[in-house]
C-alpha cells in the first residue's frame, strides 16, 4: 500500500526528516509517536501530498506519490469543519467538489450521517456540537470519499479520555468493515497500542524503532495483559529515546 524510501526534508535548510524507511501493508494501520517537533506532522504531511520531500520518495499502491490522491481522507486536529456550513453540508463538499449527482450526495451522506450515528446533527452547525460530535464528522467527511488510505494527525487529542476510547473504536469499527489503511499520528502511547499494526517511534527526524503490534484489533484488548505489556514496551523505548541512545 504505503512505500517510503530515504525520505528527506527541510524547512529553510533545517532538516526535518531524515531518510526515512517504511512499508505499510494494504489494509494494515501505523501509528506514529515521538516528541513534540520530532516531524511526526511532516511525514503526515507528506504522505498526503500536502508537502513535497526533498529527496527520496513515496509510492502508494505502486504509484508514486506526485500531489494530493483523491483516495486518501486527511482528519486534522482542528477538525478542519467549515463553521458556516452545518453538518450536512460539510459531509456533502467533498462529493460536489467531485460533481457527484445530487441523488448520490444525498445517498452517501445520509449513509454516512447514521453509520456515525449523527443522523439528528445534520442541521447544525460546528459551533452548536461538543468536540466528539466535531470529529464524528470529521470522519463521516472522509468516509463518504471513499478512501483506500486515512491519514489522521492527532485527531483525538482535544478530547475526554472517555470520547477519546469511544473515537477509537469508531475507528477501529470502521476500518474492519471498510479494509482500508490508515497512518495515525499521535503522542498517546495507549492510543498507539491499540490503532496500531504497526508503531513507529520518530525521534529527531529519523525512524527510531518499528514495532509490530501481533494483538492489534482483539477484543476488548484493553482489558488485556499484552495491550499494557506493549505500552511498557514502548515506554521504554520512549525513555531511551529521551535519553539520546540507539533503539535499534
Amino acid at each position: 500500500m504505503i512505500e517510503v524510501k530515504g525520505l528527506s526534508f527541510a524547512y529553510q535548510k533545517e532538516k526535518v526528516l531524515d531518510n526515512i524507511y517504511l512499508k505499510l501493508k494494504e489494509g494494515e494501520s501505523l501509528a506514529i509517536i515521538g516528541p513534540s517537533g520530532c516531524g511526526k506532522t511532516t511525514l503526515l504531511y507528506l504522505l498526503a501530498g500536502l508537502e513535497q520531500a526533498d529527496q527520496g520518495e513515496i509510492k502508494i499502491n505502486s504509484q508514486r506519490l506526485k500531489g494530493i490522491r483523491d483516495r486518501s481522507g486527511v482528519i486534522l486536529q482542528d477538525y478542519g469543519l467549515f463553521p458556516w456550513k452545518t453538518v450536512y453540508n460539510n459531509l456533502a463538499l467533498g462529493l460536489k467538489i467531485r460533481d457527484e449527482s445530487a441523488e448520490k450526495i444525498k445517498h452517501k451522506v445520509s449513509a454516512a450521517l447514521k453509520r456515525l450515528k449523527i443522523s439528528e446533527l445534520k442541521n447544525k452547525y460546528p459551533a452548536e456540537l461538543s468536540g466528539g460530535q466535531k470529529q464524528r464528522v470529521a470522519v463521516g467527511r472522509s468516509m463518504v470519499l471513499e478512501p483506500d488510505l486515512m491519514l489522521m494527525d492527532e485527531p483525538f487529542s482535544a478530547l475526554d479520555a472517555l470520547t477519546r476510547e469511544e473515537m477509537q473504536n469508531l475507528i477501529l469499527e470502521i476500518h474492519s468493515r471498510d479494509n482500508f489503511s490508515f497512518v495515525l499520528v499521535t503522542h498517546d502511547i495507549a492510543e498507539a497500542a491499540f490503532l496500531g499494526h504497526q508503531i513507529a517511534v520518530l525521534r529527531e527526524g529519523k525512524i527510531a524503532a518499528v514495532i509490530e503490534n501481533p494483538h492489534f484489533g482483539e477484543k476488548r484488548l484493553r482489558e488485556k495483559e499484552e495491550f499494557f505489556e506493549l505500552q511498557k514496551k514502548l515506554r521504554t523505548l520512549m525513555s531511551l529515546e529521551s535519553k539520546g541512545e540507539d533503539l535499534r
